[in-house]
């Protein structure tokens, strides 16, 4: 059996504490767009299905043909949105 130092317990429950009481202090980014606040990963959605637009354009142009389209493209949303996000807000 270990036995356990009751000042190195309550040392760890003080850092949990503070840690998670701590997670809240800034404010979600948002955007105020003709007087309504867009959350900025709404933006960053928007941003990213442009920019899949833009991709399956040129993807056409180069003339090349995808296997899996379906499934192509969502994921390209995915990582535009993601790494819009991460640039912007991170």
């Amino acid at each position: 059996m270990i036995m356990t130092n009751p000042f190195r317990r309550l040392s760890a429950l003080g850092l949990a504490v503070t840690a998670i009481s701590c997670t809240g202090c800034s404010r979600a980014p948002s955007f105020d767009i003709l007087g309504s606040f867009f959350p900025a990963w709404l933006v960053c959605l928007a941003a990213g299905l442009l920019l899949t637009v833009a991709a399956r354009w040129l993807l056409s142009l180069a003339r090349v043909e995808l296997a899996l389209p379906v499934l192509t493209y969502p994921s390209l949303t995915a990582v535009f949105t993601f790494a819009l996000w991460l640039g912007l807000f991170r």
